[in-house]
């Protein structure tokens, strides 16, 4: 199976061409917000590296979120795109399972984190089990304090990752001070390449048009809605990109 897997979920800009388990080209920046001038030309630079060309592909992975907005737009509109005119199997993967992903040691539970302003983040609890992570405490949005309450009955270490951690690392070590481990950082950044691995084996979405990213807030513009107008029933905003 060959597959191309995107990430612009987050600051991070990653892109992988694998072929079953192997790599065969990747490419990950963090220089800048720029993913919609970037993506392309790094996916067209990934394909050329890999000698792959898109009627080769079996399938489109997408980091689905959570994480910014914008980055999850860019990526998930455009994996749709490609899934859609190449006639390919489209999967989304979570973008904190993704992160946690980077983490192998067996057994492992792992806290990936970005973070969402305001002394809140977006992250979930996994256990590394056969090289993947399980999902232990589902993907959340949650305030920092509230989630190194929520951690504290697991009396073991938790591994957190993400390059987001360092600003939260006093608060979250004061809630977990036995269990509080803090990721190499070399392994903050998510990797296309984890990704592609991860969604190798997941199952296609069924309707490429209907999918949308993970968003686990609302945005600025849907609060103000909602404040405007409390009386009104709140179904989802988007359907479709």
């Amino acid at each position: 199976m060959k597959l191309l897997a995107i990430d612009t979920s987050n600051r991070p800009l990653s892109v992988a061409v694998l072929e079953d388990t192997r790599i065969l080209a990747t490419t990950t920046t963090n220089v800048g917000r720029n993913h919609s001038s970037t993506l392309l030309p790094i996916i067209e630079q990934a394909m050329a590296q890999a000698q792959v060309v898109p009627n080769d592909l079996d399938r489109i992975v997408v980091a689905a979120g959570p994480g910014s907005y914008t980055g999850l737009r860019i990526g998930v509109t455009t994996a749709k795109t490609l899934a859609f005119t190449l006639n390919k199997a489209l999967v989304g993967v979570s973008s904190l399972a993704v992160l946690a992903g980077n983490i192998v040691t067996e057994g492992q539970l792992v806290a990936p984190l970005f973070d969402a302003r305001r002394d809140n983040v977006f992250t979930g609890l996994y256990r590394i089990e056969h090289h993947q992570p399980v999902t232990v405490i589902a993907d959340q949005h949650i305030s920092v304090a509230e989630w190194g309450q929520q951690l504290v009955s697991y009396n073991e270490p938790i591994t957190f990752i993400g390059s987001d951690v360092d600003q939260y690392t006093s608060i979250l070590q004061t809630a977990l001070p036995n269990q509080f481990v803090r990721a190499a950082p070399q392994l903050d950044l998510p990797q296309a390449a984890v990704l592609g691995l991860l969604g190798q084996t997941m199952t296609p979405v069924a309707e490429i048009h209907n999918f949308v990213p993970n968003y686990l807030r609302l945005t600025q513009a849907e609060r103000e809605w909602q404040a405007k107008h409390p009386e009104k029933e709140h179904a989802p905003y988007v359907e479709k990109i």
